[in-house]
């Protein structure tokens, strides 16, 4: 039977739940345990899909076509797993089963009720990820223990512990030890009162994560064992790091892999050796490179989260430092004749959806286009390339996107012939890992080194097939194909340092160790351009002898 392991959360949101559960996904990975991930969320949309992107960040794509937390996407770069729309569960999605359970009559005429009906349903969502194929399953809990829409998942939580056995299950609380700067201290009063609510609605954690901006002291520490009723070994500290890849060895060191193989009773020794490399790549990653990130949400952060991580993935390949200049794609028709544009090394013109923003895109493909700057455009990012070069090398002024203006006499970019009808937002997009065959000798087909790859889409427009062939008669090479060659996957240019697009979301494979072809090739091209933009700097030896 698989062990089970609970996080959830105190005090305030965005501690880093999801940044511990993945850190300990791979530690026991590093165990050699089989591990699988899942994120429960307490709000009532079935899924975060139709979600504005400053509300949730960005949607992460499952190669079942899940729309998900971002934090799966945390949990697929730490563990290198890929999951399935069944490692998220929300509030809304799980009252859908329950009300269509009951519409079919199979509660037989019972009252529906929040318990046995409602946990019971949370408790099958976990419990089918508990196949042979795992060890470990890790659940995260989002929000925070006092919230009212969290009780019904802390209820099956404490459920679990009856059905799975006490030990096949460890539960873990990530809470918050201020530092009051008039009083100069860290403050676990917070963590006294988080932990008092998580007992009182029964569960009593195994394990508290203190996040802090210093380091805690041992007194601290034996201060907090003794209030919360658990081991002086199982206060773990999770005090602010470098970079979060450095946060699985800081949690080792803490002993939170070794208190939970205690608690489960696993006996497994750990190889730290692998991640400790990736640790070792990010530190020695120095070298400056500069890559505009042309959105319309650049305000949060959050909402290319995935595309920031595989930028990082890349220069730690290339031992680079990546620099993100955030560019309103609203604005970028108005920089066009500054140097914010022209300093730049590279770009990528990601997702969205929506008209806002559109027109700068298009201005940021073809002014990287003409100025032979790199570009790596993803999802919108290939439509708004696509339209670029029918504008203004084909000659067509008013190419468009049926999306952007329906009346559009050049309609480079079309619905799917399958997606006209866009009543239901959330359900009538392309999803999920779709293949791609790609044509030999393009940039491509070289950055995969494999003729035939598979990505994750999320769109409703593509490349329109019947413009296809007038494209490539100009000049823009379809540079991959879908199987039945009906759908346009990659395009590029021959004639520029890398001009390159993806109607995928290839961000969603990066991994810290393994970054995505795409990203990769698009970071070595943006630093030969930095090197022949920035004359070359010899140190001269003052103890070398001149040579005349």
């Amino acid at each position: 039977m698989p062990k089970h392991i609970f996080v959830t959360g105190g005090v305030a949101s965005s501690l880093g739940k999801g940044l511990t559960a993945s850190s300990l996904g791979r530690l026991l990975k590093s165990r050699g345990l089989r591990v699988t991930m899942q994120k429960l969320d307490p709000y009532i949309n079935v899924d975060p899909g139709t979600m504005n992107p400053f509300e949730h960040g960005e949607v992460f794509v499952t190669d079942d076509g899940g729309e998900t937390d971002l934090d799966l996407g945390h949990y697929e770069r730490f563990i290198d797993e890929s999951l399935t729309r069944d490692s998220n569960a929300t509030t809304g999605s799980i009252y859908s089963a329950v009300l269509a359970a009951e519409r079919r009559g199979d509660y037989l005429g019972k009252t529906v009720q929040v318990i046995p009906h409602i946990t019971d349903e949370i408790k099958r969502r976990i419990k089918r990820l508990s196949t042979d194929a795992v060890d470990v399953v890790i659940t995260e809990v989002g929000g925070t223990v006092g919230d009212i829409e969290i009780l019904p998942f802390l209820e099956a939580l404490r459920q679990m512990r009856t059905d799975v056995g006490r030990d096949n299950i460890c539960y873990i609380h990530v809470t918050l030890v201020p530092f009051i700067g008039p009083s100069g201290e860290q403050k676990t009063k917070p963590t006294q009162h988080s932990v008092t609510e998580l007992r009182s609605r029964g569960i009593q954690p195994d394990i508290i994560v203190c996040r802090s901006e210093a380091p805690l002291s041992d007194n601290l520490k034996r201060k907090i064992s003794n209030l919360c009723n658990v081991d002086e070994q199982a206060v773990v500290n999770a005090a602010d790091a470098r970079n979060i890849y450095e946060l699985p060895l800081i949690l080792h060191d803490e002993g939170l892999d070794r208190v939970v193989c205690e608690v489960l009773r696993i006996d497994a020794p750990i190889d730290l050796g692998p991640w400790q490399e990736v640790v070792a790549k990010v530190e020695a990653a120095t070298k400056p490179v500069k890559i505009g990130l042309i959105g319309k949400y650049v305000d949060y952060q959050d909402a290319y989260l995935s595309v920031v991580e595989s930028l990082k993935h890349a220069g730690f390949h290339h031992g680079a430092k990546v620099e993100i200049d955030w560019i309103q794609a609203e604005e970028v028709e108005g920089l066009l004749a500054t140097a914010r544009l022209s300093d730049l090394d590279g770009i990528v013109i990601p997702g969205g959806f929506g008209d806002r923003g559109f027109e700068g895109k298009i201005a940021a493909a073809g002014y990287a286009r003409e100025h032979d700057i790199p570009c790596l455009g993803l999802c919108l990012g290939l439509q708004a390339m696509t339209i670029d070069f029918a504008r203004n090398v084909m000659g067509l002024a008013e190419a468009n996107s049926t999306e952007m203006n329906p009346a559009t006499p050049y309609p480079v970019i079309d619905l799917m012939h399958d997606q006209r009808d866009v009543s239901d937002k959330g359900g009538t997009q392309r999803l999920g890992a779709y293949y791609a065959i790609l044509e030999p000798g393009t940039r491509v087909w070289q950055a995969y080194g494999e003729p035939v790859v598979s990505e994750r889409h999320r769109h409703r427009w593509e490349l329109n097939a019947q413009w296809k062939q007038r494209l490539e008669a100009a000049g823009l090479r379809c540079s991959g194909l879908s199987p039945d060659r009906r759908l346009v996957e990659f395009i590029e240019l021959d004639d520029h340092p890398f001009w390159v697009a993806t109607q995928a979301h290839p961000e969603f494979k990066s991994r810290p160790d393994k970054p995505h072809p795409l990203f990769r090739e698009l970071t070595a091209a943006a630093l030969a351009r930095r090197a022949t933009r920035q004359p070359s700097l010899h140190v001269v030896d003052a103890a070398a002898p001149s040579v005349a």
